[in-house]
C-alpha cells in the first residue's frame, strides 16, 4: 500500500536534494520491541540523497514530526519508527480493498511470460505422495505468479516409454488375463501399478533362482543380473519392438497408457490442476541430436576416442551428451525439449519443478544450452525440492510400499470430514463430505508449502488437520469464523461510510497494518519463487485476527459504529486470507 505520509516524504527528500523521482522508500512493520506503527528504513534510499543515512533519518524524523498523519516518531540510528493516528492508519491500509489487492500486482514492465512444468510422472504406476509434493509446488508456484500479473504456462512432459513402461507391459502380459479397469473395478493408473509391482517380483524370483544356479554371480547386484534373466531379456526384447514400431506391442502400450491417463486425469482434476500442454516423451525423446551437431561445429562439444559426444562444462566435469553408438542420453532429450518448449511458448523464463537429485542435471543443461548460444538460457530455473517422508518410513515403488495420491487424498478428507461432523453433528453427510474435501485437500497442499521447497520434510496426515496450530485448517476456519458474523450481521444496518478514527486499539491497528503487507508479500513470494513466505504471513494474519477478536468484541461493541468498523476490518481480513489460500489453490468452506 502507498501510504501518504510515505509520499509526502519521498517528495520532500526530491525538493530539498533536486534529485530524480526513481527511488522506493518503503515501509516495513515495527518490529515488536520498538514503538510505532511502521518503520521506514533509510539504509535502502539515503545514498540517492548522497547523504549518510543516520542523517538521512534526521531529516525524515523532524520532517514526520509535523505530518498530519502522524502521530509520533522515533528516531533510531537509520530508523524511523513511525506510529500513525488511527483514521490515516486504516484509510491508508483496510478503507480501500481494492487498491490493496491490486498492490500484489506487478508493474506492467515487470510481468513475464513464464512457462512451469512440473509433476512429469511415469506411466508404470499411479502417482504418489512425492508426486503431490511436486504437483503442489508446481501448480501454486504458478498460481502465485499469475496473482501477481504474470503470464503463465503450466506444462507437464509425461514419460511415457522406455524400459520400466515395458515392465508393466510384459507383467500384464503374463498374468493380466486381459483384464481391465472396468473389469476389475480398479483406477486404471493403480491396475498398471500392480503389475509393475508383480513385475519385479517376478523378476526378483528369477534372480534369486539365478544367484542358486550360479554362486559365481552371487555379489552382483539386482541391476547387473537384470540382462541375464529370462524376464530381464524378454523386457529389453519388447523395448526394441516399441523402438521398431511393432503393431502388436504398440497396440498393448496405447491400451495401457490410456488406462494410466485416465487415472491421471481423475488425481489431476481433484487436486485443481489444468495443465496448458502435456508433451509425451514418447514424442520427443529423439529431440537433440540435431544440437549435437551445432554443438560439434561451434566448439561446444568435442569427440572422445572411443566416438562419444562430451561437454566440457568446468568444474562441474565432462557430460556424455550422444552415446558412442550415437544414441542419445537423457539431457540430450532435454536440451531438444527445452528448445522445443521455448520454440512453442516464447517464454521469457522457464521453470523445471524436479527433486533435488536432479540438481547436478540442471547445472549442466542450463551450462550446455548457454553454451550453444541461447541468450534466454540465462532465465531457467530449477525449483528444487527435498523427499517427503511419512512418519511410517520412506516409500518404495517396486515394493508396492508408496502412498497412493488416490489414498492419500481418501485419508485426509476422511480426517477432515470426521472433525467437522464432531463440531456441526446436525449437518448432513452431503455437506460433510464437501467440506471434508475442501478442508483435507486444503490441509495437505498447506503442509506440504508451509516449508521451503529445498527442505526434506515428514508428512503427518493426522496433524496437518488439525483445527490448531501452524495448519491450513487452522486459517479455513478462521475464514470460517469471519463468514458466520457475516452472516449474524446481515440483518444489522452496517451499510454507509466507516468511522475509522473509532479503531485505535493495539490489537485492531496490529491486524490492518499486517493486512496492508499482503501485496508486498505476495510480491516478494513471487520473487523468490518460493510460496513458503505466503503461508507464513497467512498464518501470521490469521493469528492477529485471533488476537483482535479475543480483545475487540465486533457484533456486541459498545456502539453500532464501533462495530461497523470492526465488521468491516473483520471482512477485510477475511478478504485478504482468501486471496491468499485461493493464491495457493486452497478453498475456503462456508462453515467448519
Amino acid at each position: 500500500m502507498q501510504f501518504a505520509f510515505v509520499n509526502d516524504l519521498k517528495k520532500y527528500f526530491v525538493e530539498k536534494y533536486a534529485i530524480q523521482n526513481d527511488f522506493e522508500i518503503s515501509v516495513e512493520l515495527c518490529p515488536e520491541n520498538m514503538n510505532g506503527d511502521y518503520t521506514v528504513n533509510c539504509f535502502r534510499f539515503a545514498r540517492f540523497c548522497k547523504n549518510a543515512p543516520d542523517k538521512v533519518a534526521a531529516e525524515a524524523g523532524e520532517f514526520l514530526k509535523n505530518h498530519a498523519d502522524v502521530e509520533s516518531v522515533e528516531v533510531i540510528k537509520a530508523f524511523v519508527n513511525v506510529t500513525l493516528k488511527p483514521a490515516a492508519l486504516f484509510r491508508d491500509t483496510v478503507a480501500d480493498m481494492d487498491k490493496l489487492m491490486a498492490d500484489g500486482l506487478l508493474n506492467e514492465s515487470d510481468r513475464k511470460r513464464i512457462l512451469i512444468e512440473y509433476s512429469a510422472p511415469n506411466t508404470n504406476k499411479p502417482q504418489h505422495l512425492g508426486h503431490v509434493r511436486n504437483n503442489v509446488l508446481g501448480m501454486s508456484l504458478a498460481s502465485l505468479l499469475k496473482r501477481t500479473g504474470n503470464d503463465v504456462v503450466e506444462i507437464n512432459l509425461v514419460n511415457d516409454r522406455g524400459i520400466h513402461i515395458c515392465k508393466s507391459m510384459l507383467a500384464y502380459e503374463r498374468a493380466g488375463n486381459n483384464c481391465t479397469p472396468a473389469s476389475t473395478n480398479i483406477k486404471g493408473d493403480h491396475l498398471v501399478g500392480n503389475f509393475y509391482v508383480e513385475y519385479n517380483k517376478m523378476l526378483a524370483a528369477q534372480i534369486d533362482e539365478l544367484r542358486k544356479a550360479k554362486p559365481e554371480l552371487a555379489e552382483k547386484n539386482s541391476e547387473e543380473l537384470f540382462l541375464e534373466t529370462e524376464i530381464g531379456q524378454a523386457t529389453q526384447k519388447m523395448l526394441q519392438k516399441w523402438e521398431a514400431n511393432d503393431p502388436d506391442v504398440r497396440k498393448l502400450w496405447s491400451m495401457m497408457n490410456s488406462w494410466v491417463f485416465e487415472g491421471f486425469d481423475v488425481t489431476y482434476k481433484r487436486l485443481g490442476i489444468n495443465f496448458d500442454h502435456t508433451y509425451l516423451e514418447s514424442n520427443t525423446y529423439l529431440l537433440g541430436k540435431d544440437l549435437i551437431k551445432d554443438g560439434l561445429d561451434k566448439g561446444v562439444f568435442s569427440k572422445r576416442e572411443d566416438g562419444a559426444v562430451i561437454a566440457d562444462l568446468g568444474k562441474m566435469g565432462q557430460k556424455v551428451v550422444l552415446r558412442s553408438d550415437g544414441t542419445s542420453v537423457y539431457i540430450t532429450q532435454d536440451m531438444g525439449t527445452t528448445l522445443k518448449k521455448y520454440e512453442d511458448y516464447k517464454p521469457e523464463s522457464m521453470v523445471w519443478v524436479v527433486g533435488d537429485e536432479q540438481n547436478l542435471h540442471f547445472q549442466m543443461l542450463f551450462a550446455i544450452m548457454k553454451k550453444l548460444g541461447y541468450d534466454w538460457a540465462d532465465q531457467l530455473f530449477h525449483l528444487s525440492y527435498g523427499m517427503v517422508n511419512l512418519p511410517t518410513g520412506k516409500m518404495k515403488s517396486r515394493e508396492g510400499t508408496v502412498v497412493d495420491a488416490d489414498d492419500l487424498f481418501d485419508e485426509m478428507t476422511s480426517l477432515a470430514a470426521a472433525a467437522c461432523k464432531e463440531r456441526d453433528a446436525a449437518a448432513d453427510d452431503a455437506k460433510i463430505a464437501e467440506r471434508g474435501e475442501i478442508i483435507g485437500l486444503g490441509a495437505l497442499k498447506f503442509m506440504l508449502l508451509k516449508f521451503n521447497a529445498k527442505t526434506t520434510i515428514m508428512f503427518d496426515p493426522a496433524a496437518s488437520i488439525r483445527f490448531e496450530g501452524d495448519t491450513g485448517p487452522y486459517v479455513q476456519y478462521v475464514c470460517a469464523r469471519i463468514q458466520s458474523i457475516e452472516r449474524k450481521a446481515a440483518d444489522r444496518n452496517f451499510a454507509g461510510e466507516v468511522d475509522w478514527s473509532l479503531l485505535g486499539k493495539k490489537e485492531e491497528k496490529d491486524l490492518a497494518s499486517l493486512c496492508a503487507m499482503y501485496g508486498s508479500v505476495l510480491k516478494t513470494a513471487a520473487g523468490k519463487k518460493d510460496c513458503s513466505g505466503l503461508v507464513e504471513y497467512l498464518l501470521d494474519v490469521a493469528k492477529s485476527f485471533n488476537r483482535f477478536y479475543r480483545e475487540c468484541p465486533v457484533l456486541t461493541a459498545e456502539t453500532d459504529d464501533l462495530a461497523k468498523a470492526r465488521l468491516r476490518l473483520s471482512l477485510c481480513c477475511k478478504d485478504v486470507l482468501v486471496d491468499g489460500l485461493k493464491t495457493l489453490t486452497i478453498n475456503v468452506p462456508d462453515a467448519m
